[in-house]
């Protein structure tokens, strides 16, 4: 095999120092226009989730796990309770 296509722990080490996005999702909602226009300082939108719900964690907008807000000393954090599986990632791309 050659040196450019290795496969396994070794081709992976070549993707280690790429940068993507990690985003916490804590829920959605929709709304028409005029009630995005009409929302101030104080405003209230309720979400498609429950309290307590875990958040959905994603990279670059893919599903990869569920979980749960912490502290780590003065800044939030998230506690990764359910890793979702790579096939079914891989479905979602």
């Amino acid at each position: 095999m050659s040196e450019a296509v290795k496969t396994g722990p070794e081709g992976l080490r070549l993707l280690e120092n790429i940068g993507v996005r990690l985003t916490v999702e804590v829920g959605r909602a929709e709304l028409t226009i005029r009630d995005l226009l009409r929302l101030s300082e104080g405003s209230v939108i309720e979400l498609d989730r429950l309290a307590g719900d875990p958040l959905d964690v994603l990279v670059n907008g893919t599903l990869i796990a569920k979980g749960e807000v912490v502290m780590v000393g003065e800044r939030f954090g998230i506690r990764f309770g359910q890793i979702i599986d790579p096939e079914k990632r891989a479905e979602s791309v």
